[in-house]
C-alpha cells in the first residue's frame, strides 16, 4: 500500500535548516563531516524535503548513537527524524505501539514500562530512536531468544526517493531491505512494534566469572537456554593464562514476589540514574594501556565469583552508559572506534585467534562484551548470524589500530563472518559483499526503487552500498 502524503493536503513546504551548514558525526567522533541539517515535523515536511533534496542527497539521522558515518552526508541533506516523536496509539491489551520514528526507546520505556510492557530488543543505550533501531535491526542481549527489533515490526511507513510514502509489511523484499538498510530504501517515518509483557521494572540478575575465553564460552553455551539476557564483559588486556577471562551476566525481568514488600507497590516504575555529563574537554591518552589495565583488573576482581537473584534496575542492567551523559567524549578529542564482528559456531578457533591478536596489540579498551547470536534474521543487510560477537570501543589514535582492523577483517572475512555497518567507520569496500551475500540484490532493489540515488551518505559512498 502507498500512499501520497501531498495528495490531500497543500504543498508542504521544507523545514527550515537547523542554522547554518553543520558538522555531523557519528558517536565514535571520528570522521566528522558538514551537511544542510533539516528537522522535519511531520510526513509532508520529510516528503518536500526529499523532493528538494540536491545533488549530493539525503538521508535521515535520529539520535547520532550510530558510532560511524552511516547518518552523515557531506555537502548533501542529513535529516533530524527527532522531530517525528509521536506516539500515536498504545494497544494495552495487545502490546502493540504505533509511533514515529523519532520517538526514541527512552521514550517508549517512560510511556510502556508502567502498563506493564517493555520493549523487544534493546542495545546498550536507550537513547536510539525506532527508525534507528530498525535502520540499523538493532540487537541486544536477548538476540539468542528474540532476534534483532525488525523480527518485532509489524509493518512500517517509508518514503521512497519519489516522495510517496508506502505502507510496508514484515516479509515483503522492501521491508528486508529496509530492516538494516542504514536507511538507503527511504526514510523511515512510523513503525508498528510488538512489545514485551513484564510485570515489574526490574531484572533478576545472576553473576559469575570466567578464568578465561574457552571457560567463558563453556559458560555461555551450556546456559544461555536458561535466560532471555546474556552478555559477558571480556578483559582484552589480560594475557597468557587468563587471556580472554570476563564476567559473564544474565538475567531475566523480575517476578512481582521477587520483590521486597516496599518495591512491590509501584513495581513497574521507572526512574534511571543520572551523574553529571562528561567535561567537553579531555586530555588525549587518559585511556591508555595503563589506565584501562588497572580499571579492567578491579572490574574483574570486584566482580563475585558466582552470585544469583541480585535485583537490578532495568537502567542498570540495559544501559549502564546512559547514566553519564557525553560519556563518549572520555576518549578526547580523537573520538574511538567501535568494531564489532561475528563469527559462526564452528569458528571459534577463528574468535580465539582474535581475541589473542587483540590482547597482544594491547588494545586499551574497557567496554568490551562477548555474546552469542541465534538465528540470522531476514534483513538482507542485517548483521547477525548464528554464532558469537565481540565488540570492543578503541581509542582512534592507537598506534597501528588501522593495519590491525584491516587484518581482523580479512580474517572474519575469511571465516564467513562480517563487521557490524551500525558501527563501522574504517572498512575497506571491497570486503563488504564477502561479509554481506545479499549486498548484490539490496543493491539491485535500490537501483530500482531509487535510480537518481537521492539517498546517500558517507558510509554509502564508502562501502559502495
Amino acid at each position: 500500500m502507498s500512499v501520497d502524503p501531498s495528495s490531500d493536503t497543500a504543498p508542504a513546504s521544507v523545514p527550515a535548516p537547523c542554522g547554518p551548514p553543520t558538522s555531523v558525526s557519528g558517536w565514535g567522533r571520528t570522521a566528522p563531516s558538514t551537511a544542510r541539517l533539516l528537522r522535519p515535523r511531520s510526513y509532508e515536511e520529510a516528503a518536500a524535503a526529499v523532493r528538494a533534496g540536491g545533488a549530493r542527497g539525503t538521508i535521515a539521522r535520529g539520535l547520532g548513537r550510530a558510532y560511524g558515518d552511516a547518518a552523515q552526508n557531506a555537502g548533501g541533506t542529513v535529516l533530524d527524524m527527532t522531530g517525528l516523536d509521536r506516539i500515536r496509539t498504545v494497544d494495552a491489551e495487545r502490546g502493540v505501539v504505533v509511533c514515529d520514528a523519532g520517538v526514541s526507546l527512552h521514550h517508549l520505556m517512560e510511556v510502556l514500562l508502567p502498563l506493564g510492557w517493555f520493549v523487544p530488543v534493546t542495545p546498550g543505550t536507550r537513547y536510539v530512536t525506532v527508525g534507528g533501531a530498525i535502520g540499523a535491526d538493532i540487537h541486544g542481549k536477548n538476540h539468542h531468544v528474540s532476534g534483532s527489533f525488525s523480527r518485532h515490526v509489524h509493518e512500517l511507513d517509508l518514503l521512497t526517493a519519489d516522495g510517496t510514502v508506502h505502507t510496508v509489511e514484515a516479509g515483503t523484499d522492501l521491508f528486508d531491505a529496509t530492516a538494516g538498510g542504514m536507511g538507503l530504501t527511504g526514510v523511515i517515518l512510523g513503525a508498528t512494534v510488538q512489545l514485551l509483557p513484564v510485570r515489574t521494572s526490574l531484572m533478576s540478575v545472576d553473576t559469575e566469572r570466567a578464568v578465561d575465553l574457552d571457560d567463558l564460552m563453556t559458560r555461555l553455551e551450556a546456559g544461555d537456554h536458561r535466560y532471555r539476557y546474556s552478555v559477558a564483559w571480556i578483559d582484552l588486556l589480560a594475557r597468557g593464562a587468563r587471556t580472554g577471562r570476563s564476567v559473564l551476566t544474565r538475567g531475566e525481568h523480575a517476578p512481582l514476589d521477587m520483590l521486597p514488600p516496599r518495591a512491590r507497590r509501584t513495581p513497574l516504575d521507572f526512574r534511571p540514574r543520572r551523574l553529571p555529563a562528561a567535561p567537553s574537554f579531555l586530555p588525549e591518552g587518559l585511556l591508555g594501556r595503563t589506565s584501562v589495565a588497572a580499571f579492567n583488573e578491579l572490574w574483574y576482581r570486584r566482580a563475585p565469583r558466582h552470585r544469583t537473584g541480585e535485583l537490578q534496575r532495568i537502567s542498570t542492567f540495559f544501559h549502564p552508559l546512559d547514566g553519564v551523559p557525553h560519556w563518549n567524549r572520555v576518549y578526547g578529542r580523537g573520538g574511538f572506534v567501535q568494531y564489532q564482528f561475528v563469527v559462526g559456531h564452528g569458528h571459534e578457533d577463528t574468535l580465539r585467534t582474535i581475541v589473542q591478536r587483540i590482547s597482544r596489540h594491547g588494545c586499551p579498551s574497557f567496554l568490551a562484551v562477548l555474546k552469542r547470536f541465534g538465528e540470522a534474521d531476514p534483513g538482507w543487510l542485517s548483521f547477525p548470524l548464528p554464532g558469537w560477537t565481540l565488540a570492543l570501543d578503541i581509542p582512534a589514535n592507537l598506534p597501528g589500530l588501522g593495519a590491525l582492523l584491516d587484518a581482523l577483517d580479512e580474517q572474519v572475512a575469511d571465516a564467513g563472518g562480517r563487521v557490524y555497518l551500525a558501527k563501522d567507520a574504517r572498512m575497506r569496500p571491497e570486503l563488504v559483499e564477502r561479509m554481506y551475500p545479499h549486498l548484490p540484490r539490496f543493491r539491485s532493489l535500490r537501483a530500482e526503487l531509487d535510480p537518481e540515488g537521492v539517498f546517500r551518505s558517507d558510509m554509502s559512498r564508502r562501502l559502495g552500498l
